[in-house]
């Protein structure tokens, strides 16, 4: 089963980098991959995939926030379309 989290993050060297190691090292594949330019920012929606049952995608949402740019995580799909 795959679900989507939406992320902004600072637009800076390796954050991206940083956001899909995390992804893979926390136990998820990515599925598909949306990404919008928004400012000094990027808007992603990540399509990810556990390898296992036992992952759990509130987690790694939570692990995602505390990445250095991260401004926002969220699993609502509301937040793609919301104004900056």
């Amino acid at each position: 089963m795959s679900d989507t989290i939406h992320i902004l993050i600072d637009r800076a060297d390796g954050a991206l980098q940083r956001l899909i190691g995390l992804v893979e090292r926390r136990g998820f594949h990515i599925d598909a991959m949306d990404m919008a330019s928004e400012g000094s920012a990027l808007r992603i929606a990540l399509t990810v995939r556990g390898r296992d049952a036992g992952r759990s995608i509130t987690n790694l949402g939570q692990q995602i926030d505390r990445l250095v740019g991260a401004r926002r995580v969220s699993n609502d799909a509301a937040f793609r379309f919301e104004a900056a």
